[in-house]
C-alpha cells in the first residue's frame, strides 16, 4: 500500500503535537487542580490561625464566634470547634467524626488538610483540621471546610478553555504541518522530476541549491552530479565517434596490405606473375607484412603502457648521442619533403631515462613533424632546465588550430581527419603513446602551435634522484 510522503510528514507532526498536547494537558490539568486545592486548604488554615488567636485572647467569646461565622459563611466556608474528647462545643452538639490518623495528627499538634471528602459532610468538601495546644496540652481544635464545588467548577472551566487552547493548536499545526510538508514535498518532486530527466538523457536540467538545510545541500551535489555525467556523456560520445572513426581506418589499413598480401600471392600461386616479376612481389608482401605488423604493434604498446605494463631502466644518456641517432635515421624521410633537420644541444647535457623509450618518444614526434611539414625545417633542441632536462622539438609546418590542441593526445584523434592512410601513425596512437611515455619517466610534455607557422613541442624530463 502507498502512503504518500506529504501525509507521513503530516501524520508524523500531529501525532507528536497530539501526544504532547496530551502529556502537557494532564500535567497543567493536575497542576491548576493541585494549585487551587492548597489555595483553598491555605486560605482556610489562615481564618483557623485567626480564630485561634481571637480566641485566645477573648476565651470562647460567642459574639466573635458569630461573627466569624457570618463572615465565613459569605465565603461558603463552615467551621467548627471541638474538645480534647472529640465533642463539638460550636456551633452545635455532636461528636466530630474523624480518621484515627487524622486525631492523631491533631494530638501531635500537627495541621491536617484534605482535599477532598465526600462521605463525613452533607456535600464533598475541602477540610482544615487545627489542634488547639496551650502550655503543651492539647485542649481541643478547630475544623474549616469549604464546598469543593466551586473549585471544581473553576478546574472545569479552566479545562475547558485549555481544551479550547488545545483545539486551536491543533488546528494551526495541522495548517503549519500541511504548508511545510508541501514545500518540502514540492522540492523532492522536483528533484525526482530533474532525476527522470537526467534517466531520459537531459543533461541540461539543473535544481536550485543552498546552504540552508540538507534538501539545499542534496540539490547542490546534484547538480555537481548533473556536471559530472554531463562531462562524462560528452567524453563518451568522443569517445564512441573517435572508436568509429578507428574501425574505419583499422578496416581500410588492414584491408589494403591483407588485399595486397593476396593479390600477390594468389598471382604467384596461378603462375600471374612472370619470373622477373616474382622478387618485386615478393618485395611488396614483405613491405606490406611489415607494415601490418607495425599497425598491431602500436595498438599492443598503447595497451602496454596505458595499463603500467612498461617498466622503465633508466639511465644517464648523453642527450646528444640520441639526438643525432634520430637525425640519422630519419633524416633520408625528412628528405622526401625537401626538409632539414636540425640539432641544437647544449655540450654535456644529459637525460636520466629509459633509452628504448626515449627514441621512441623522440621518433614519433619527429616523425609526426615530418609528416605535417613541406620544404621546411626541423629543430632538436637539448638544453638543461629547472630541476631537469628540457628537449624541444619544432618544425615550420603546417600548425595546429588552437581548438585542436589539446585533442592531439586523444587516442584515436588526427590532425588530419581526411588523411585515412598515413605513413606514421596510421590510427592516430603515436602522440598518445608519447604522452604516456613521458609521465612513465615523470615528465612533462606540452605543445605550442600557429596554424600555417609551425608546431613546437617542449618535454621535461626530471633528473636523477
Amino acid at each position: 500500500m502507498k502512503f504518500k510522503y506529504i501525509y507521513q510528514q503530516i501524520s508524523s507532526h500531529i501525532s507528536i503535537i497530539i501526544v504532547a498536547f496530551i502529556v502537557l494537558s494532564v500535567l497543567f490539568s493536575h497542576y491548576v487542580e493541585t494549585l487551587v486545592y492548597t489555595d483553598k486548604a491555605e486560605e482556610l488554615t489562615e481564618y483557623g490561625e485567626n480564630i485561634m488567636k481571637d480566641l485566645e485572647m477573648r476565651i470562647m467569646d460567642r459574639e466573635v464566634l458569630s461573627d466569624y461565622s457570618h463572615i465565613l459563611a459569605g465565603r461558603k466556608i463552615e467551621y467548627m470547634i471541638f474538645d480534647e474528647d472529640r465533642r463539638i462545643i460550636y456551633p452545635t452538639g455532636g461528636r466530630i467524626i474523624l480518621k484515627d490518623a487524622e486525631w492523631n495528627k491533631i494530638k501531635q499538634g500537627q495541621t491536617v488538610t484534605v482535599k477532598q471528602d465526600r462521605n463525613r459532610f452533607d456535600q464533598a468538601v475541602t477540610f482544615v483540621l487545627l489542634p488547639y495546644v496551650k502550655d503543651g496540652f492539647f485542649l481541643g481544635g478547630i475544623l474549616l471546610a469549604s464546598p469543593i464545588s466551586g473549585s471544581r467548577e473553576m478546574i472545569s472551566q479552566i479545562n475547558q478553555y485549555l481544551w479550547y487552547a488545545v483545539l486551536i493548536a491543533l488546528a494551526v499545526a495541522l495548517l503549519l504541518s500541511w504548508v511545510l510538508s508541501k514545500i518540502h514535498v514540492n522540492r523532492i518532486k522536483k528533484l525526482q522530476e530533474a532525476t527522470s530527466l537526467i534517466a531520459a538523457g537531459d543533461y541540461s536540467v539543473r535544481l536550485p541549491s543552498s546552504n540552508f538545510d540538507e534538501i539545499g545541500e542534496l540539490g547542490e551535489d546534484f547538480n555537481h552530479m548533473v556536471e559530472k555525467l554531463h562531462q562524462s556523456n560528452e567524453e563518451i560520445e568522443s569517445l564512441e565517434n573517435r572508436r568509429r572513426q578507428f574501425m574505419a581506418d583499422v578496416s581500410h589499413e588492414l584491408r589494403t596490405p591483407l588485399t595486397t598480401i593476396n593479390g600477390v600471392i594468389q598471382g604467384i600461386k596461378n603462375h600471374m606473375i612472370p619470373e622477373e616479376e616474382k622478387e618485386k612481389g615478393m618485395e611488396l608482401v614483405s613491405k606490406e607484412t611489415k607494415r601490418l605488423i607495425r599497425l598491431v604493434n602500436e595498438n599492443l604498446d598503447y595497451e602496454k603502457i596505458r595499463s603500467n605494463g612498461v617498466t622503465l631502466k633508466k639511465t644517464e644518456i648523453e642527450l646528444v648521442e640520441v639526438l643525432e641517432i634520430i637525425k640519422d635515421q630519419l633524416e633520408m624521410l625528412a628528405d622526401e619533403k625537401n626538409t632539414t633537420i636540425l640539432l641544437e644541444v647544449e655540450e654535456y647535457v644529459t637525460i636520466y631515462a629509459d633509452y628504448d623509450r626515449l627514441v621512441q618518444i623522440l621518433i614519433n614526434i619527429t616523425k609526426n613533424s615530418i609528416q605535417f611539414t613541406e620544404n621546411g625545417s626541423i629543430t632538436l633542441r637539448g638544453k638543461v632546465g629547472y630541476k631537469g632536462t628540457i628537449i624541444e622539438i619544432e618544425d615550420t609546418g603546417i600548425g595546429i588550430d588552437p581548438e585542436e590542441i589539446e585533442n592531439i593526445w586523444g587516442r584515436f584523434y588526427k590532425a588530419d581527419i581526411s588523411r585515412t592512410s598515413t605513413p606514421y601513425g596510421e590510427f592516430g596512437l603515436g602522440l598518445s603513446i608519447v604522452k604516456k611515455l613521458v609521465q612513465l619517466h615523470g615528465g612533462d610534455i606540452h605543445v605550442y602551435s600557429e596554424k600555417g607557422k609551425g608546431t613546437k613541442f617542449v618535454m621535461s624530463f626530471p633528473i636523477k634522484k
